[in-house]
């Protein structure tokens, strides 16, 4: 069944394949409110339960591997870094793949495959929690399958940004972004409490605090879920054939200059986001580990992904240069107020500056993802002398489908390039605070291109939010 929306219809079959939508004019004032709306909100509904389970199976390995020695598994330091690299490592990978396809296989018909792909690291670690003696290797092969989850946020942008016209894109992609980042927090906030409740199977081991631990509660509980996100989405998700874009058509977004300075700029700003969210809970443990409440860890991701879409806003009303250039400033002060923190045993200090990392970088997520889609369409508009045809609006969506995959792949590249500094700073030195200088540089670096880019020159084309110096 073909589903094909029209001005005075919602929904018509036309007796093809189910659950395709082959007329979609969001652009077009008419059908966006007679029918338009209703089905992008369904949409947009969906594709953010599927990508919040996926942040959550993601990142699931940072509550998991604190707990690892009271389990009783002897892992080093470092071994526990990889452990949450791993993830984050090949998520940021599989973004470019899962980006693709959605133009190959639709939005609905992807969302079904990539939430159904999170049963297999949920059952592999569950297995591996639950039997005594799970070699080292094996929690490796889990954390490369809960990659699975990283690469589901580029497929639901890719998605949703075709189902929403220009004037509310930005809000739609960030409420979708913001849903899909929460993720994070849920699982940190929920994993502790899930692991003290011995519902299923024998205890793990006993905590610090000395109450005993059921770890497998964790990844089985997102195992059902999981499956929950698999059957809705097959239930009320639509594909749009006019997403169906053969891969060659997305390539030439990899020759468009701004592709990689976004790239770049995402990471330091989601790199940021999702490199600190992974390491949190172990740097915690490590720089104070006389603090048993790891629950708390989860606040910093939840402020981030909760002011992510206030960054978009604030890219619609004052460009999106200026307030990423502001996220960076202000990360590079928030790095240096944690480094302080450590140098002087406040954890107070400590926790706060790093609220100020978390919540810089989800503004800037929001503002730097919110330019991406603007980018293209003054691009097009400006080729077009002024004003894009419905073809040329139509081309750019599918460039900017194509680029967010490969920008949103980039910059969760970062958030390993994060584990890993802290991984070696704690190796060599004993502490964060070497890679936390680093940062700080790393900071001033992004600041320099940003503005060097996008802020010695401004000009608006048709996007009011994008400020930018040359196409």
């Amino acid at each position: 069944m073909t589903t094909t929306l029209t001005q005075s219809t919602a929904e018509k079959p036309t007796g093809a394949r189910k659950g395709w939508i082959s007329d979609w004019r969001p652009d077009d004032e008419a059908f966006w409110q007679s029918t338009g709306r209703k089905v992008a909100r369904r949409n947009l509904i969906w594709s953010v339960l599927a990508e919040h389970l996926g942040f959550s199976v993601w990142v699931m390995f940072s509550i998991i591997t604190p707990y690892l020695a009271a389990a009783g598994y002897d892992f080093t330091v470092s071994q526990l870094f990889w452990l949450t690299a791993v993830p984050n490592l090949v998520g940021s990978f599989l973004r470019i793949p899962y980006t693709a396809a959605v133009a190959v296989f639709g939005g609905r018909n992807w969302t079904i495959i990539s939430a159904a792909l999170l049963i297999i690291p949920t059952a592999l670690l569950a297995y591996c929690l639950m039997t005594p003696g799970t070699p080292y290797w094996l929690f490796i092969a889990a954390g490369v399958t809960a990659g699975f989850g990283g690469g589901n946020f580029a497929s639901s942008m890719a998605n949703i940004s075709y189902f929403y016209p220009e004037r509310h894109r930005g809000s739609a992609l960030g409420i979708n972004a913001a849903g899909g980042n929460i993720g994070v927090p849920a699982v940190q906030f929920i994993g502790p409490f899930v692991i003290a409740l011995g519902v299923v199977g024998a205890s793990q081991g006993v905590n610090p605090a000395g109450q005993q631990i059921w770890l497998h509660n964790v990844p089985l509980l997102w195992l059902v879920l999981g499956v929950f996100a698999a059957v809705m989405a097959w239930r009320f998700m639509d594909n749009l054939s006019v997403a169906r874009t053969p891969i060659k058509e997305q390539l030439p977004a990899l020759t468009r200059s701004h592709t990689w300075i976004m790239s770049i700029l995402y990471i330091g700003t989601f790199g940021s986001f999702i490199g600190y969210s992974f390491a949190f809970p172990l740097v915690i443990k490590i720089e104070f580990p006389e603090f048993q409440s790891l629950w708390i860890a989860a606040l910093g991701p939840l402020v981030g992904s909760v002011v992510r879409p206030f960054g978009g806003w604030l890219a619609d009303k004052m460009g999106g240069a200026p307030i990423t250039s502001a996220g960076f400033i202000l990360m590079g002060v928030g790095a240096m107020g944690a480094i302080w923190g450590v140098n002087t045993g406040s954890f107070a200090l400590f926790f706060i500056s790093f609220m100020v990392l978390f919540l810089m970088s989800g503004i800037a997520n929001g503002s730097t993802y919110r330019s991406i889609p603007a980018i293209f369409q003054a691009e097009a508009a400006a080729a077009a002398g002024g004003q894009a045809s419905e073809t040329d609006v139509v081309k750019a969506k599918k460039l900017t489908a194509a680029a967010l995959g490969w920008i949103s792949a980039i910059g969760a590249f970062g958030g390993f390039l994060i584990n890993q500094g802290f991984r070696i700073a704690n190796e060599t030195t004993g502490s964060v605070v070497t890679a936390m200088w680093v940062f700080v540089g790393g900071y001033a670096a992004f600041l320099l291109l940003n503005w060097w880019c996008y802020q010695r020159t401004v000009f608006v084309e048709k996007a009011p939010s994008l400020a930018h110096a040359k196409v």
